[in-house]
């Protein structure tokens, strides 16, 4: 082939050639997934675009999808042990048990869904990882990100288009596509290694108890949204180079 782009995911079985032990941490969490139909929710809770539940061990976040004919739901908890695979089967009582003395809206969407998936949540040490001759990671393989800021799946859009647009000024140059690739892994480390280290610092913050917890809640709530948003023009802001 001309050039492999490893874009296999947290557990590339591409970087760890590249960058020997270079291998995803568990991050001590679990996420639990579900999708509630529109006639089995309750109406108030399509009104926010997003929904975002803090608290102590854990927090819930849901949001429209489909068009607003359902709701994904998504609850992440504190975990001692990692659980296989992307789509495990999570046990409804042993959540519901989890959310016991949370707000009694937050408990209703929890015990609202029948069935759960789950998947453990791993992510990588923030730092550049180039690839090799015309070998490149790409998306999560590089740098995997916790679900704080919800940019996994953006970043490795992001990557794409600026890996694309290397190797085509790279080629109508006249270099070789391994130059390409180092100069898109130049590129996207900064802003990777940024999100990676927002991200971090969000699930931090989700988890404050105590006086931590009631600063950050009056803190957010004097910002307002308008000012929160503005927060992260530098993420959502971001448009590929011509």
């Amino acid at each position: 082939g001309t050039a492999l782009i490893a874009a296999d995911g947290v557990w590339s079985n591409i970087r760890p050639r590249l960058n020997a032990g270079d291998e995803a941490v568990f991050s001590r969490r679990t996420a639990w997934r579900a999708l509630i139909a529109a006639e089995d929710a309750e109406p108030h809770w399509f009104e926010a675009e997003t929904s975002l539940w803090l608290g102590p061990g854990a927090h819930l976040v849901h949001y429209p999808v489909c068009g607003g004919s359902a709701l994904n739901v998504v609850a992440i908890v504190n975990d001692d042990a990692p659980r296989k695979g992307w789509a495990g089967a999570g046990e409804r009582d042993a959540l519901v048990a989890r959310f016991a003395r949370w707000h009694r809206d937050a408990r209703r969407v929890i015990e609202r869904p029948a069935g759960w998936q789950t998947w453990s949540l791993f992510d990588l040490p923030a730092k550049p990882r180039p690839g090799r001759g015309a070998v490149t990671l790409l998306g999560d393989a590089a740098h995997a990100t916790l679900p704080f800021v919800a940019q996994g799946g953006a970043m490795a859009i992001e990557d794409a288009i600026v890996l694309a647009h290397c190797i085509e000024r790279g080629v109508a140059r006249g270099h070789d596509i391994a130059s390409a690739m180092r100069e898109y892994e130049t590129l996207r480390a900064p802003r990777t290694m940024r999100v990676q280290a927002e991200a971090a610092a969000n699930g931090a913050r989700y988890a404050w108890r105590g006086p931590l917890a009631l600063a950050r809640d009056f803190a957010i709530s004097r910002m307002g949204g308008e000012a929160l948003l503005r927060r992260y023009d530098w993420l959502y802001g971001w448009r590929p180079a011509e």
